[in-house]
């Protein structure tokens, strides 16, 4: 058997007129000329920088694409390998009349050459008498809110798959960039295929942001399993906004490396990387010579790597195979497994059109398990090593947990690499989502359901600081992972950044975690995780849900961001607090009630953690069963408590190395 193998081995290798690995590719445009590019629709060239739509002084209605004249291969069949990619370009959105504005551009991955879509909120992706024939994956730029696509605003950046409901939105006003400034923006898109993120990064400098603007865990490998064209589109519909690219690099990484040469490519604007063939001789003498000596040298080496491989291949397995039986062991009493296959059939495939959530631990998708007919919310991990980190932090708490406030945990599975947890389905969703709805999608949340959400969450908090055997920080509170039940009843959850400690024990240090808005001071200073940090999560959550406002947010007809904490805190200190609640209640409250939440938000989001109430405090103060806390006039100076000293912030530095 073995000269068999051998002499097949030795006959691939140097019989094959060639290898079809794929390579990876790169292209630079400092600046445009007309070669290498093709222009579609209203585009043009002028010195150097492409135009997507129409300059003119009237208002009207344009679209234009940008395509890369050459297709790009994303996916290898001989290593089954999806290619990553990473691209950045430098644009700018103007309007020749101030005010005319709408509808902006992306940036998209095709397998058609010739994508020009309709005017309009199409953005010149696809066409309005067929919206559904075209297939893309792209990232918009969006300067009008269309509702008809569910858009945010009118500055946000969101990604879309195959249609333009966006899957993902991220307002481009949260890190200070105004889409239709007309200044020269930069962005940086990078997708990488072994962790299943897409990151977006804006900035009016050529310096990457150290964060990116949009993240999304997802994978794209279903997606990128042709070769696809790259390119830009934009649109307008009644208006005069300018659309304009100036430069614009590209790059595909992560394909097996092989022997190769490099030739400059047919142009000089880019240049891509060829696969030189191995050199077949048709000569009888040395084709024997090179078998002999092939066989020679080659044999050896084949038993060993064949030998090699097979022992990697055992160990890898044996090692899966421990790990798997020491996680079931240990959760062999909990919750139910679930098979990876009935998972998949039910979330279809994990197909986008499921997706109802993005937590820490990575994409929520809604699963309907046909046979029985129930309905179920499946968590899937980020393949990634913080994900199999979070995954068991999460199931090594939740399992362990039980209270009427907690979104129950039904079941879990680890197979086929996937790392899966099934919860049970909230039929309202999440509280962000009721409290910030779409416009056509408004609920009003009543005042009485409002009140039960800020007892509800302080008696799960009290549940999980006090009553637990080990005392449990959730790290995350945040309206986004708080859900709903179909009686408007909140349930905690996303435990993925959880951690369990003793409750005498003092907390350990990490690397901050969680959502700008929610963080108390303290902990952005010092990564100490505690009780209190999670109170200040919960005031400012308790703030969110009376006021109907968002954390942080751009104040209405300006550009200056607005903190929630220090709004409300000045209408408190000028005697108006009452002007806080949500416009939205038309005066449906009672006013004292009203006053009382307001003041236990503030005094929950005290900069002082020692300042701040205990969450059992809290918890009989909304019961009637306390007296509410004085509350300064004015918001105290930024105070960081003295308990916390220099050997408390740097101790635990392994554990800080593992938090991300």
């Amino acid at each position: 058997m073995a000269p068999t193998i051998l002499l097949v081995f030795l006959l691939l290798l140097f019989n094959s007129p060639s290898l079809t690995l794929s390579e990876n590719i790169s292209f630079d445009f400092p600046s445009f000329t007309a070669r290498n590019i093709t222009l579609l629709g209203d585009s043009h060239l002028k010195n150097g920088v492409i135009g997507l739509t129409r300059e003119i002084g009237v208002p009207s209605s344009s679209s234009g694409s940008l395509v890369y004249e050459n297709p790009i291969r994303f996916f290898d069949q001989e290593s089954n390998i999806t290619a990553s990619f990473s691209t950045s370009f430098s644009f700018s959105i103007n309007s020749l009349n101030s005010g005319s504005f709408g509808d902006g551009l992306t940036f998209f991955l095709s397998p058609d050459n010739q994508t020009l879509g309709s005017p309009g909120g199409y953005l010149g992706l696809v066409n309005s008498s067929e919206p559904n024939k075209n297939k893309f994956l792209a990232i918009e730029f969006d300067t009008k809110l269309d509702t008809e696509f569910n858009d945010p605003n009118g500055n946000h950046v969101g990604l879309d798959i195959d249609e333009l409901d966006s899957i993902m939105t991220a307002d481009a006003g949260l890190q200070n960039i105004d889409l239709k400034s007309g200044n020269l923006i930069t962005a940086w898109i990078d997708y990488k295929n072994d962790l299943r993120v897409l990151n977006v990064f804006l900035s009016y400098s050529s310096l990457k942001p150290p964060t990116p603007l949009l993240s999304v865990d997802i994978d794209l490998s279903h997606y990128l399993i042709d070769d696809m064209f790259v390119g830009f589109s934009a649109s307008t519909e009644g208006s005069t906004e300018v659309h304009l690219i100036h430069s614009w690099r590209f790059k595909t990484f992560g394909f097996l490396p092989v022997r190769s040469k490099s030739h400059p490519h047919n142009v000089s604007d880019s240049s891509v990387t060829e696969i030189s063939e191995f050199p077949v001789s048709n000569s009888t003498e040395k084709h024997h010579n090179r078998l002999g000596l092939g066989i020679g040298i080659a044999g050896p080496a084949f038993f060993f790597v064949v030998l090699a491989v097979f022992g990697y291949v055992s160990v890898k397995k044996w090692k899966d195979t421990r790990v798997e039986k020491g996680l079931k062991a240990e959760i062999l009493t909990g919750p139910r497994e679930f098979s990876y296959r009935g998972l998949y059939a039910a979330t279809r495939g994990f197909h986008s059109s499921r997706i109802i959530g993005h937590g820490a631990f990575g994409n929520v998708y809604k699963a309907v398990f046909v046979s029985s007919g129930d309905v179920g919310a499946v968590k899937r991990s980020k393949h990634s090593h913080e994900g199999k980190t979070e995954f068991l932090a999460e199931l090594s708490i939740i399992a362990g947990l039980r209270h009427k406030n907690l979104v129950p945990l039904q079941g879990w599975c680890a197979d086929k690499g996937e790392l899966l947890l099934v919860y049970e389905f909230m039929p309202n969703g999440s509280l962000d989502k009721v409290l910030h709805p779409e416009p056509e999608n408004s609920v009003l949340l009543a005042w009485s359901h409002r009140q039960n959400i800020a007892i509800g969450l302080a008696s799960v908090l009290a549940y999980l600081h006090q009553e637990c055997e080990q005392q449990v920080i959730h790290r995350d509170i945040k309206t986004s992972n708080i859900m709903l039940d179909g009686n408007f009843s909140p349930r905690l959850g996303d435990f993925g950044l959880a951690r369990l400690m003793d409750h005498d024990k003092s907390p350990v240090s990490t690397l901050t975690a969680g959502t700008m808005g929610y963080l108390a001071p303290e902990y952005l200073q010092y990564g100490k995780a505690t009780e209190k940090t999670d109170v200040f999560s919960y005031g400012v959550v308790i703030l969110e849900v009376a006021c109907g406002r968002r954390p942080i947010e751009r104040e209405v007809n300006s550009q200056k961001m607005v903190n929630l904490v220090d709004w409300v805190w000045g209408l408190h200190g000028e005697g108006r607090i009452f002007e806080a609640a949500d416009k939205k209640l038309n005066g449906a409250f009672e006013e004292e009630e009203m006053r009382k939440l307001l003041l236990v938000g503030l005094s929950c989001a005290h900069p002082d953690s020692a300042e701040r109430p205990s969450i059992r405090r809290v918890l009989q103060i909304l019961n009637n069963e306390a007296n509410p806390i004085a509350v300064p006039k004015m918001k105290p100076s930024l105070v960081f408590s003295c308990s916390l000293t220099v050997e408390d912030i740097v101790s635990d530095d392994e554990e800080s190395k593992t938090t991300a």
